[in-house]
């Protein structure tokens, strides 16, 4: 089976359709590529399916900053317009414009 094309952009600011976080999306990995472990300490109930886009995300929510990785099926864009208060946000990106962020030159590939 073919991986999908990611629904969602680097620099796109998306949020959790289950969980109270957002965050900025910095990496895509086309299916699963984390730890068995990882993935099994998900409750089955839901566990998502490891043959979608992954999402890598600067993330926050009430009460910290964090890296998150995240199934596209779990990820819903951001309507707030706000930017994302993570500290390494601007490490990766240089502007925020409304609902993405631009990467820095220097880290585009």
């Amino acid at each position: 089976m073919e991986p999908r094309c990611a629904k969602y952009a680097i620099g796109q600011v998306v949020r959790h359709r289950i969980f109270p976080f957002r965050g900025v999306i910095f990496d895509v990995d086309p299916e699963f590529a984390n730890s068995e472990d990882w993935w099994l300490s998900i409750p089955p109930d839901v566990r998502p399916h490891k043959d979608q886009p992954f999402y890598h995300l600067l993330a926050e929510n009430q009460e910290s900053a964090y890296v998150a990785y995240v199934s596209e099926q779990n990820l819903l864009p951001d309507e707030t317009g706000e930017p994302v208060g993570h500290p390494q946000a601007a490490l990766l990106f240089e502007s925020f414009k409304g609902d993405h962020y631009t990467l820095r030159p220097r880290i585009g590939h």
